[in-house]
């Protein structure tokens, strides 16, 4: 009798620290307090559920609007060390995309690590972002399930090109107008891939990432169709002023009045939404349908 109580108190105990230690792995996890200084991993975190362990982001990440209700620490390339230590975070997310290097130190220095997460240029490399992301927050099957949407997306875009038999010159103007040159984006990188996917021809001459070109080449360019991100067209106020810029002016899109605002966030990074960003794009650049 006496080894069949050992037995059962044996047993209760050890039933008992699994139970009270998986609480207690519950409790350090829901303690997880994050500041993630990347639109795209942002972008992400909200997606699969795990915003309520943000407490910090940068001044780019601005989708989804919920974003705006937590504190921000600086621009990505331009973050405030004290800033981010006064929100006492377990942990900093990024990209890679981080800077300055003195800054990054002085949050290294007070212990908070710093975690890179890898974010490629394709469709493929994108998912599995995603996947890596909603597995850090144990919510795999909404991972899952904006894979497949964005998927899904991605074949409904390739079906709505095919309905076009037009391939306008599209230039995409960052930030509008700054001591009289333009900050464009070139033939390079996501925006351009996104150009190409919505059946655009980028009208940017040139192979470097970012582009400042002056009012004659913006001129001498032609672009059928402007997307002007929102913090340039914005500056200017209007449709109407945007369009009198200098080079600009001349330019079709300026005179067919074919110049669009687009969210900067819906250009730069690949997400769950690239597939709804890109057909609204394709909206936008093309002229009429033919078939």
């Amino acid at each position: 009798m006496k080894k069949i109580y050992l037995v059962v108190v044996s047993s209760l105990l050890l039933f008992s620290c699994d139970r009270f230690g998986s609480k207690e792995t519950t409790a350090t996890e829901s303690k997880q307090r994050i500041v993630c200084v990347s639109k795209q991993l942002n972008e992400i975190i909200f997606a699969v559920g795990g915003d309520t362990s943000l407490v910090g982001i940068d001044i780019s990440s601005t989708y989804p609007p919920e974003t705006k209700k937590l504190t921000t620490v600086g621009y990505h390339r331009g973050l405030n060390a004290e800033g981010i230590i006064s929100l006492n975070p377990t942990v900093v997310w990024h990209d890679g995309n981080i800077a300055p290097e003195t800054a990054i130190e002085q949050v290294k220095k007070v212990g908070i690590p710093m975690r890179e997460f890898h974010a490629g240029p394709t469709i493929d490399s994108t998912k599995m972002l995603i996947m890596q992301v909603a597995g850090e927050f144990h919510n795999e099957a909404k991972g899952k399930e904006l894979c497949a949407k964005l998927d899904a997306d991605m074949a409904k875009l390739d079906s709505a090109r095919k309905t076009y038999d037009d391939s306008p010159k599209v230039l995409i103007i960052h930030f509008g107008q700054a001591a009289n040159k333009y900050f464009v984006l070139s033939r390079s990188g996501v925006p351009n891939k996104m150009l190409e996917w919505a059946g655009a021809i980028n009208a940017a001459d040139t192979a470097q990432k970012w582009k400042d070109l002056s009012a004659e080449v913006i001129a001498a360019d032609q672009p059928d169709v402007i997307l002007a991100t929102d913090f340039g067209y914005d500056l200017q106020g209007s449709l109407d002023k945007f369009k009198t810029l200098p080079g600009i002016a001349l330019s079709p899109a300026a005179k067919n009045n074919r110049i669009y605002r687009i969210e900067e966030h819906d250009l730069v990074y690949l997400g769950p939404r690239t597939g709804e960003n890109v057909l609204k794009i394709m909206q936008m650049v093309h002229q009429s349908k033919t078939k």
